[in-house]
C-alpha cells in the first residue's frame, strides 16, 4: 500500500511534546520520531528541520490531518497565552508552543482514561498494547506489525477475568461493563451532540468515570477545548502559581474554564507539560 508523506512547519508543531503530554496512549519511539496509533490506524511522526512531517497510508490522509489538528491557527493561542497578566502562562506557552490537542476517537479515548485513572504512564500504556494485542486486528506499517485498537463487539466479548488478568484490578468491572452497554445499544459518540457542560454530565454516569476523566474524555476525545482537566500537577500550578485558594478539583477546574474560556483546554496542556518538566 503506498504511503504519502505530510509536510507542516513545526513553528507550532512539536511531535514529542504533543505526545508526551498525557493526552495519547499508543505510540512508541522510533528512529527520528514516533509511530503513532489510533484506532486501527498507524503514522511515523518526526520533526526534522523547520519541518513536521507525518508519513501514513495515502488512504489515511485525512485522517492525521483532522488527528494532529494541523487546520488550527496554533500561533494565536499561543500569543494570547504569552500576553495573558500570569507570568506562569507565559512562560508555559513559550516552552509548550508546539504542543496541538489531538482529535481522538471518543470511544478509545474514553476507555484509555478509564484505565488511566489511579495509574502510571507506562503501566496505562502497557495495559492498553496487550488489550489491542489480544482483541484487536492485526495490520501493517511500514514493515511492522501492530494491532488495532478492539472494536466494541470484541471488547464485549472478553471476560471479566481477562480483564483482570491484563493487569486492570478494580477497572476490569469499568472496562467491562462499559462495552457490554454499548455492544448493546448505547452510543458514545451521539454524546458529542451536548453541551460541554452536558457531556461531562453524562459522561459521568458511566461506570468507573469522574470528574477527571470525564474532563479528559471532553477534551482529548471530543476536543471540547472549555475543558480543564485537573490532576496532581494542575492543583500544583493553581495553588502555587495562581494563588489560589479553592481545594475542590472540580472548582478548580471551573474556575479555569471561566478565566480562559474556548482557550482554556490549550492553556492546561501549556501548564501541566510546564510543571511537570520542572520536577523531570
Amino acid at each position: 500500500m503506498e504511503n504519502t508523506i505530510l509536510t507542516f512547519n513545526d513553528q507550532y508543531f512539536n511531535l514529542k511534546d504533543t505526545l508526551e503530554c498525557g493526552q495519547i496512549f499508543r505510540f512508541l519511539p522510533k528512529d527520528e520520531g514516533y509511530l503513532v496509533f489510533s484506532m486501527d490506524k498507524c503514522a511515523y511522526c518526526y520533526n526534522k528541520d523547520g519541518n513536521a512531517y507525518i508519513e501514513c497510508k495515502k488512504q489515511d490522509q485525512s485522517y492525521f490531518i483532522n488527528f494532529f489538528d494541523t487546520e488550527r491557527d496554533y500561533s494565536k493561542i499561543v500569543q494570547s497565552a504569552i500576553e495573558s497578566e500570569y507570568e506562569i502562562l507565559s512562560k508555559s506557552a513559550i516552552l509548550g508552543k508546539g504542543i496541538r490537542i489531538l482529535n481522538q476517537n471518543p470511544v478509545e479515548t474514553l476507555f484509555s482514561f478509564i484505565i488511566s485513572q489511579n495509574n502510571n504512564i507506562p503501566r496505562i500504556k502497557n495495559i492498553i498494547e496487550r488489550l489491542c494485542t489480544a482483541l484487536g486486528k492485526k495490520h501493517v506499517f511500514m514493515g511492522i506489525e501492530y494491532h488495532a485498537f478492539p472494536t466494541v463487539k470484541e471488547m464485549a466479548s472478553a471476560s471479566l477475568d481477562f480483564y483482570k488478568q491484563i493487569g486492570l484490578g478494580y477497572r476490569a468491572e469499568y472496562i467491562k461493563s462499559l462495552a457490554n452497554s454499548m455492544d448493546n445499544g448505547f452510543d458514545v459518540i451521539s454524546l458529542g451532540n451536548l453541551q460541554t457542560q452536558a457531556l461531562k454530565g453524562a459522561l459521568q454516569t458511566i461506570l468507573g468515570v469522574g470528574p477527571k476523566v470525564a474532563d479528559c474524555v471532553s477534551l482529548f476525545g471530543f476536543h471540547r477545548v472549555d475543558s480543564f482537566p485537573v490532576d496532581t500537577w494542575i492543583e500544583k500550578v493553581y495553588l502555587q502559581d495562581f494563588n489560589g485558594k479553592l481545594l475542590d478539583r472540580n472548582k478548580i477546574s471551573k474556575w479555569f474554564v471561566e478565566k480562559f474560556g474556548q482557550n482554556a483546554g490549550f492553556f492546561q496542556q501549556y501548564l501541566f507539560y510546564y510543571k511537570r518538566s520542572l520536577a523531570q
